[in-house]
């Protein structure tokens, strides 16, 4: 067989990545396939020098010599000499690709599984999100078998080697001209089967158990956030990591205030009397009680903005701030003579018009125009 470049057997530049290398031998070795090109010897030996390129080209080291020496750096590591097999070499093609999709080795190892993550919802008062707190948390999770340490087989036995697979954790299967690799259906990949299954995990390795952690939440947390604890997830399966246990912060409605991110919102009800002649009025705030002056003649819906009495936010940055929102609070229960003042009072704004109502009066000014705009 002639010493052709390798790069040009596979039709490829010197500065092709992995994944090129991969698709042009796919290509190539799909065409000159001796299944797909009976009694033709010439195929047969470009498939055999395809497959001698993409061995070197694959591997960074092998790469590596032959780009500084060519063919004497790797003529020694060659694979295409005695016992070569091209329906083998065509079924590497697949190896490769699937192999790396589905987790399946090319040289039978058995299959080693992580366990599965899991997402636990943590519903926290407003004043454990903003400074933070320990809570305890109780979930069920995949735990390794303790009466057969994970194993699935019972005490004193041992998995037998799989009679399907023969250990490898795979086995073949021609389709016409293709070769497919893929798990054994016996044995799931594992390369083993469990003839004598533990009483406590029924062979799974694995039992349901209840788990209780302490977990940790940083001070500022809102809704949405998620704590992430490594390895606290369910066991892994023949000796595959667990996963995490990723906690999802949800914060409940308070009976004061409302957030939004770093701020801080709430009511504050003020009698007609302060609002009509002014005062001091006290607001409550996360570090305590806090006043504010009430101007004369506020009305109702007015806000007053208290700096850096909001949320410090779990990824740093400024204290928020706290809103107060004032409500004209409407007495009730009144006597008679409290009505009968309160009707005096009300006669007597009507007497002098700059006393008038500002809002009320400018609303129906807005209704008449309204309707006026209507009858044109």
């Amino acid at each position: 067989m002639s010493k052709r470049d390798y790069y040009q057997v596979l039709d490829l530049p010197r500065t092709a990545s992995e994944a090129d290398v991969k698709k042009s031998y796919r290509r190539l070795a799909m065409k000159f396939h001796p299944d797909r090109n009976p009694d033709d010897h010439d195929a047969t030996d470009k498939f055999k020098e395809v497959k001698q390129a993409y061995e070197v080209l694959i591997d960074p080291g092998k790469r590596a010599a032959y780009d500084q020496f060519g063919h004497a750096g790797v003529d020694g590591s060659r694979g295409g000499g005695a016992g070569f097999d091209p329906r083998d070499a065509f079924g590497d093609i697949f190896g490769d690709v699937f192999g790396d999709i589905f987790g399946v080795g090319r040289r039978g190892r058995s299959q080693v599984y992580r366990g599965a993550d899991l997402r636990y919802e943590l519903e926290l008062s407003l004043e454990q999100a903003v400074f933070g707190a320990t809570v305890s948390i109780d979930f069920a999770t995949l735990g390794e078998c303790e009466q057969c340490d994970g194993s699935g087989s019972e005490k004193g036995t041992k998995p037998a080697t799989c009679d399907t697979c023969r250990g490898a954790g795979q086995v073949r299967m021609q389709q016409g001209f293709f070769t497919v690799q893929q798990a054994c259906p016996r044995c799931n990949g594992r390369g083993q089967v469990i003839t004598d299954p533990c009483g406590s995990c029924r062979g799974q390795g694995r039992v349901r158990k209840q788990k209780t952690l302490s977990v940790k939440v940083p001070p500022g947390v809102d809704t949405g956030d998620r704590i992430r604890l490594s390895g606290e997830g369910e066991s892994g399966r023949s000796g595959g990591s667990p996963g995490d246990l990723y906690v999802e912060v949800r914060v409940k409605e308070h009976p004061i205030f409302e957030r939004d991110g770093s701020h801080l919102s709430c009511e504050v009800p003020v009698s007609f009397a302060t609002a009509t002649l002014g005062g001091s009025v006290e607001v409550p705030t996360l570090g305590g009680n806090a006043t504010i002056k009430v101007p004369s003649e506020t009305q109702s819906g007015r806000v007053f903005r208290l700096r850096d009495k909001g949320i410090r936010p779990v990824r740093g940055g400024p204290v928020g701030d706290l809103f107060c929102r004032v409500v004209v609070e409407t007495p009730v229960h009144l006597n008679r003579e409290q009505k009968e003042l309160l009707r005096k009072f009300e006669e007597s704004l009507k007497k002098d018009a700059k006393h008038h109502h500002p809002r009320e009066e400018s609303w129906l000014d807005g209704v008449k125009g309204f309707f006026s705009s209507l009858g044109e």
